[in-house]
């Protein structure tokens, strides 16, 4: 189960791949360097010592923070509009 500070993961990587795409990085591997921000935080700060445990988490964090990004793009793009 997730803690609350696992889940304040989630808007940092989300920060962090924003923070790449300002850099230059294309906005079509924002996904991939997501997860992989997820992956590396997962299982180099969340569970260092179980291995599978960090691989499953580290796809969700990353996964769910490509999620969050695009769903809040979409909802910022509808306020523009209205």
């Amino acid at each position: 189960m997730m803690d609350i500070s696992e889940v304040a993961l989630i808007p940092l990587i989300t920060g962090l791949t924003e923070w790449m795409k300002q850099m230059g990085l294309p906005k079509k591997y924002s996904s991939l360097v997501a997860v992989i921000f997820g992956l590396s935080i997962s299982i180099i700060y969340v569970y260092p010592q179980q291995l599978k445990t960090g691989i499953l988490f580290g796809l969700m964090l990353g996964l769910s923070a490509s999620g969050f990004y695009s769903s809040s793009k979409v909802l910022l793009r509808k306020n523009k509009t209205s």
